[in-house]
């Protein structure tokens, strides 16, 4: 019998949880109390470094640090809390021997908590249960405790896995417990449990090197970075190593450059070893996630990592609207986009991209509306102009039936707005599996609904619940295809020319339905303004200035008095146009237009469907 090398002096976890549970959090306060950075007044969630991050409050990339406890270094890896970016959690999962599972003492677990479980289950990971935010009001640790355990046992853990232990925390402050009756000031009881219950790596150094790309980096000198974990022998900077390719294929280059975490920070080393998690420039551009590095003597493939389809698509094209190029845009042209979507597909393998016919439209593919929201947001902050296309699902042909993506949806409102909501979600092929009460008293509710049902219906719901309302959704299967669902019931504004929004001109439309746009903001044709809620699209001027007179009439002079417009946000421009829209992006604005700008061109192409 094969005796197993373990290093002893060395744990890989990573942190799992449903989005907004506490994760950044938690590990912000492990890294401050291990010394391990050095936080300045007033910082928080370090973790969370990217500026969209801060702003949304989530974590979108995963990241690595590493802090030393008692002689022994943790590394330990923050993963995505939204389901959008699930394929990037199970990638992490495959370099750790052990997870965190962080559950809310209040909410308990939600639909991500169950999709990250059953992943980390999947690989015979053991988790440690970390029952966060006990110092929250109305929280219920030990009813959290067995909801949990419910949850295990509805994913069929083995026993060992049903054997977990339980930390209770409090991340904001700081604090661990193993027993709540106990409290504790750190977080020593929750590192000594890792210490105790996370088996150290299976490292053996003297077998030829292997490493699986998990994920990719890039450096403009040194090209693509790949970070994974070493599963057999060591490697030192300099080494001629081999990259196996999915195919079988091999290619060799040379390491220029090795990298390992020291609390936040990659510091260069000379070598690394079995166990150890790094980031490596191996000298082959051709890298991909899922792939084996390995010892050029003896390139043997490990297992590859299966990456999550695409469910939601958008076609993505330059800046075509009069107003192009006067936001502040620097990259304008087909050639800027293409490269940029090239550059986005190689490094974030849940992303799809094809060119169309014609080569200035590209169809990029994600794993829903927030993935590619993040894309396109990313892109305006580096100065890049585009239009977008409504979100659509991707259809499948299964055992010769046509099938769609369908979501978990779990919803939670006050009891005033259960029936509208229930109402509304019905009318979108949504199925009721579960109704409970929460400990507050609100309803919770648990539905299976077509991915496509839910395009355009956040807003909706906050509106509905007065903006109570609190949804969750997580991809569940492909199911046959279930048949048409209403579209948008209001029609639109549609500017009739060019020239800059007039307070008067907006008076008059306003009464029509909510408004887009305010004075002083550069309209064109075809540039939509406003919704009209009679239902259809209506040609309008609303650069129309008041005629001047000699005369004076009773109540004509009164001051206009406009309601504030909408805020356009990107999150609401992809929800809300139809096909025949478009929404356009710059570093300034949001804007919504239609396909085909003049009234002419639309009623051309509305004949040519019809006689389709």
């Amino acid at each position: 019998m094969t005796i197993q090398k373990r290093r002893k002096e060395l744990r890989n976890i990573a942190i799992i949880a449903h989005v907004d549970h506490g994760k950044t959090t938690l590990v912000d306060a492990l890294l401050k109390q291990s010394g391990a950075y050095d936080f300045k007044e007033g910082e928080s969630t370090v973790m969370d470094s990217n500026d969209l991050e801060r702003e949304r409050g989530i974590t979108i990339f995963s990241k690595n640090a590493s802090f030393r406890y008692k002689d022994v270094q943790i590394n330990i890896v923050d993963t995505p809390g939204h389901a959008d970016f699930g394929s990037e959690v199970e990638r992490i999962l495959r370099m750790v021997d052990g997870v965190l599972l962080l559950v809310d003492a209040f909410e308990g677990p939600m639909p991500q908590t169950k999709f990250v479980l059953k992943k980390s289950l999947e690989l015979h990971l053991k988790p440690i249960l970390v029952v966060n935010k006990i110092d929250r009001p109305n929280a219920r640790p030990e009813e959290v405790v067995n909801m949990t355990f419910d949850l295990f046992c509805e994913l069929n853990a083995t026993d060992e896995q049903l054997d977990f232990p339980i930390v209770y925390a409090s991340g904001r402050e700081g604090r661990a417990t193993l027993d709540l009756k106990d409290p504790s000031q750190d977080l020593k009881p929750l590192l000594d449990t890792i210490l105790h219950r996370v088996l150290p790596p299976v490292a053996d150094p003297d077998l030829p090197f292997q490493l699986l790309v998990t994920m990719l980096d890039y450096d403009s000198f040194i090209g693509r970075i790949a970070v994974g974990r070493i599963v057999h022998g060591r490697v030192r900077a300099g080494d001629t190593i081999a990259c196996v390719k999915r195919d079988g294929g091999v290619v060799k280059g040379r390491v220029a450059k090795i990298l390992k975490y020291l609390g936040m920070k990659r510091a260069e080393v000379p070598e690394a070893e079995a166990g150890d998690i790094i980031s490596i420039a191996p000298g082959i551009e051709e890298v991909k996630v899922g792939e084996t590095l390995a010892s050029a003597e003896s390139p043997e493939a490990l297992p590859t990592i299966k990456i999550d389809e695409p469910t939601i698509s958008m076609n993505f094209s330059h800046n075509t609207s009069p107003l192009s190029g006067k936001d502040g845009g620097r990259f304008l042209t087909s050639r800027h986009i293409r490269e940029r979507l090239a550059h986005e597909a190689m490094m974030n393998v849940g992303v799809k991209i094809e060119e169309t016919e014609g080569g200035d439209r590209f169809k990029v593919s994600g794993r829903g509306e927030l993935h590619l929201a993040i894309l396109i947001e990313t892109m305006r902050r580096e100065g890049y102009e585009i239009e977008v296309s409504r979100p659509e699902v991707i259809m499948k042909e299964i055992d010769g039936e046509l099938c769609e993506p369908v979501e978990e949806l779990i919803i939670e409102v006050e009891p005033l707005y259960q029936g509208s909501a229930m109402q509304a979600l019905g009318s979108r092929k949504a199925e009721m599996r579960n109704m409970i009460t929460s400990a507050v008293g609100t309803i919770r509710i648990e539905f299976l609904i077509p991915s496509r049902a839910l395009i355009g219906f956040r807003n909706e719901f906050l509106t509905m619940t007065r903006g109570t309302g609190i949804m969750y959704q997580n991809f569940y299967e492909y199911q046959k295809f279930k048949g048409e669902i209403p579209g948008r019931q209001s029609g639109v504004l549609i500017s009739q020319s060019a020239g800059q929004a007039v307070a008067y001109g907006l008076w008059g439309l306003q009464e029509r339905g909510e408004l887009f746009v305010q004075p002083g903001d550069d309209l064109y044709e075809g540039m939509i303004v406003g919704v009209n809620n009679k239902g259809h699209d209506l040609v309008v001027n609303a650069i129309r200035e008041k005629k001047l007179s000699n005369m004076r009439a009773s109540g004509s002079d009164e001051a206009i008095q406009l309601i504030t417009p909408r805020e356009m946000t990107l999150e609401f421009a992809l929800e809300f146009i139809e096909d025949d829209e478009l929404a356009e992006i710059t570093p300034k604005n949001v804007r919504l237009r239609k396909r085909y700008l003049t009234d002419n061109d639309r009623r051309q192409n509305a004949r040519v469907k019809r006689m389709e």
